[in-house]
């Protein structure tokens, strides 16, 4: 029984000490989110600049933030399969996180943003195709256009008017290979293949060589840079793994620490570089899912305030482009502006979007609940093994053992 309880909740002692692990997942999004928008401060006024550190330390706080973000995305994507492996159900849980938010910030930015900033004419905006392809192709997410005719051509970046959309096509790749990976088996007894998998990524990203500012080697089909996008699996499916073996593997903040400082070793040390790129996904991914579970429990109550990093995420681009155009041109006024601003149109995105649709999920509960609900002499395991699915997957209500939590991403 103790090891029944162990493998449901965590440590027994664990709830005493941490706030719940969704509550340790929302707040490392939020602080993601913000060091993104922090990070594109620079470029967006100083387009020679990739970040806030010199190119030449190819140290980025944004691209591990990225890479945190998958890693965190693939445990609880794993996590959500685990809690009911349905094909259809899966699909559809995802597009409602994913498509909902996008398709507001790309209407808003096409109907509102777009018109009152742009160089052209009411007649020539309207009636150039790329206003609606911008539309049209960014909703389809593998064909992502970042221009909108006239919109923002005057910025010292005027390449794109939401370039942080650029990482979706990525987080839905992901969201396949996990499907992909439950309907083989491999995220339950077969999890051991799970290690090929990442294997296969590990090797492709040495020779892709995708870095800070860098697309790599191997060009993209659509809109989406593979090389990139292999970087990017690469912690995702370590995150699938940390879910897969969460009851073997011990997650020890002194660790993630130390994986950290050994990062920065391996970057700074020439001998050592060549290795960097593979530390850094798992000290990014072993360190987020640590801190989710060491969360301080002093934090845990603000769940409703710490939710909207998604919308915080395709917000922050849009709204530094709208300061620059009024104006700002040093990157730390802009940072300063920018953070609180998109904090709270992330907030805004919660609350009125991602919110709301995500309660539709309670249309998509598996039938195996309502078949347990009037057993409840079944054996302690069994009703365990599906408590998740019992409880509703809305985040910020109360869950008896795990909720899914809104991702970013992204």
């Amino acid at each position: 029984m103790r090891r029944v309880l162990r493998r449901a909740t965590g440590s027994l002692g664990e709830g005493k000490r941490y706030a719940k692990i969704e509550t340790g997942f929302a707040w490392l999004r939020l602080i993601g989110a913000a060091m993104v928008v922090v990070e594109h401060s620079f470029p967006l006024v100083r387009p020679a600049e990739i970040g806030m550190f010199p190119e030449r330390w190819n140290l980025s706080p944004g691209y591990f933030a990225l890479m945190a973000f998958f890693a965190m995305s693939g445990y609880q994507i794993a996590d959500s399969w685990h809690r009911d492996a349905s094909w259809w159900r899966y699909l559809l849980k995802r597009a409602l996180r994913i498509w909902p938010p996008l398709l507001v910030v790309v209407m808003i930015t096409t109907f509102v943003i777009g018109p009152l900033v742009t160089v052209l004419s009411p007649a020539e905006y309207w009636g150039n195709h790329g206003t609606w392809g911008y539309i049209v192709n960014n909703a389809g997410l593998y064909t992502l256009q970042h221009n909108l005719p006239g919109v923002f051509v005057d910025n010292p970046y005027p390449w794109s008017v939401n370039g942080s959309i650029w990482t979706l096509p990525m987080e839905t790749t992901g969201y396949l290979i996990v499907l992909a990976a439950g309907l083989a088996g491999v995220l339950g007894r077969g999890r051991i293949a799970l290690f090929a998998v990442l294997a296969v990524f590990v090797v492709l990203d040495g020779f892709g060589q995708a870095r800070v500012g860098y697309n790599g080697v191997f060009g993209g089909v659509l809109s989406l840079p593979l090389a990139p996008l292999v970087a990017y699996m690469v912690p995702f499916v370590l995150g699938m793994i940390f879910f897969s073996y969460r009851d073997r593997i011990r997650f020890r903040p002194l660790v993630a620490y130390g994986l950290c400082a050994l990062y920065l070793i391996a970057n700074f040390t020439p001998p050592l570089e060549p290795a960097a790129r593979f530390v850094l996904p798992l000290a990014a991914g072993y360190g987020a899912v640590t801190w989710a579970h060491h969360w301080p429990r002093r934090l845990a109550g603000y769940d409703e305030w710490v939710y909207g990093s998604y919308g915080m995420y395709i917000w922050g681009m849009p709204v530094q482009q709208l300061y620059v155009l009024a104006g700002v041109r040093d990157p730390w006024l802009l940072m300063a502006l920018a953070v609180p601003t998109a904090y709270l149109a992330g907030l805004l995105s919660w609350r009125l979007v991602e919110k709301p649709t995500q309660q539709l999920r309670s249309y998509l509960r598996p039938p195996v609940a309502q078949e347990l609900l009037p057993h409840p002499r079944r054996h302690v395991s069994q009703r365990l093994r599906y408590s998740g699915d019992l409880r509703d997957e809305v985040p910020g209500r109360a869950a008896p053992v795990r909720a899914e939590v809104p991702r970013r991403a992204d």
